[in-house]
């Protein structure tokens, strides 16, 4: 959809929602490489560049990705790592109830995460399909955003056309990839700035 500040966007037909840092704390930046002793710069260094994108496809389980998870090879904690991300898991302030008024809209809603199995330790921690399904998570779809075919499986799936969804996304790069195809997009930032999208497009009330 083009970005005309002046134009109404309109009502969608279905709400595509990314999940880590757009509706649940992400704890990759912080908790990761604290878990690690190593700065987030340090991980970027040091981690292999592959294999959290092969994990999150699921094209390694679980222990190829602990194996493969440091450039160097050496040992990794994973089991470990593991319970200190789902440790972390928590709503972003305001998206629990904003989830819960936007169920009120009849809008069908599916999630569309780049998250490997782990994100049933997120499920664990927030009951998130109490108010939106797992429908595509990359770890059972095998596309991660921003590839094209991540966007148009759902869409294909959903028998919706892509100019009648809306992807809420923290990511500017994803967002911009469902534009190109035609699908509305919000930028996520923060509940209340979310809230008042959502109002222009009638999804909400005042």
């Amino acid at each position: 959809m083009p970005s005309d500040p002046d134009s109404t966007p309109r009502r969608p037909d279905l709400i595509l929602l990314d999940v880590m840092s757009t509706l649940v704390y992400d704890p990759f930046r912080v908790e990761m490489p604290a878990f690690l002793g190593l700065s987030f710069e340090e991980l970027l260094e040091q981690k292999h560049p592959h294999a959290w994108a092969e994990f999150e496809t699921g094209a390694i389980d679980e222990e190829a990705f602990y194996l493969k998870f440091f450039r160097d090879g050496r040992t990794l904690d994973g089991p470990g790592l593991k319970v200190a991300m789902a440790g972390c898991y928590d709503w972003l302030p305001g998206m629990q109830q904003l989830l819960t008024r936007l169920t009120e809209s009849g809008i069908p809603m599916h999630v569309l995460s780049n998250y490997p199995l782990w994100y049933e330790e997120v499920e664990r921690a927030t009951g998130l399909s109490r108010w939106v399904p797992w429908t595509f998570v990359s770890c059972h779809t095998g596309h991660r955003k921003p590839a094209p075919e991540a966007f148009l499986q759902p869409a294909r799936q959903l028998a919706v056309q892509p100019e009648a969804c809306l992807l809420i996304d923290d990511s500017p790069e994803n967002v911009a990839a469902a534009q190109a195809l035609g699908m509305d997009a919000i930028s996520f930032k923060d509940a209340g700035t979310l809230t008042r999208d959502l109002v222009a497009r009638g999804l909400l009330g005042e």
